[in-house]
């Protein structure tokens, strides 16, 4: 089992930057895909980033703004945003995948899921 849980939401004007952690306990993490993806009101969840060992991946809409990265030896994920949009308002969820192999866009091949941080970015 792996228990997850997310913070560092909040309310930012646009342009701003916010970092999400999600810190993990039960089961060493390095291993896993460990991603980001989030739910706006009205909409169907959506991935917005993955790290898989010492590679990462981007939603398009996320590219050169957000950066994921994690710690080990804190077994904690991160999420660093910067140029914030009012259409990046979500809530946002960290997922860990203990698959073997895993399409690390797709929300269903995710095992483990946060509670969720509420992002709300102001025009």
């Amino acid at each position: 089992q792996v228990q997850l849980v997310e913070a560092g939401g909040g309310l930012v004007q646009a342009g701003g930057s916010l970092r999400l952690s999600c810190a993990a306990a039960g089961r060493t993490c390095s291993k896993y895909a460990m991603g980001w993806f989030r739910q706006a009101p009205g909409k169907e969840r959506e991935f917005v980033a993955t790290i898989i060992g010492g590679s990462t991946y981007y939603a398009g809409s996320v590219k050169g703004r957000f950066t994921i990265s994690g710690d080990n030896a804190k077994n904690t994920l991160y999420l660093q945003m910067n140029r914030l949009q009012p259409e990046d308002t979500a809530v946002y969820y960290c997922a860990a995948s203990t698959r073997a192999r895993v399409s690390y866009y797709r929300g269903s091949d995710y095992d483990y899921w946060g509670q969720g941080t509420q992002l709300t970015v102001s025009s």
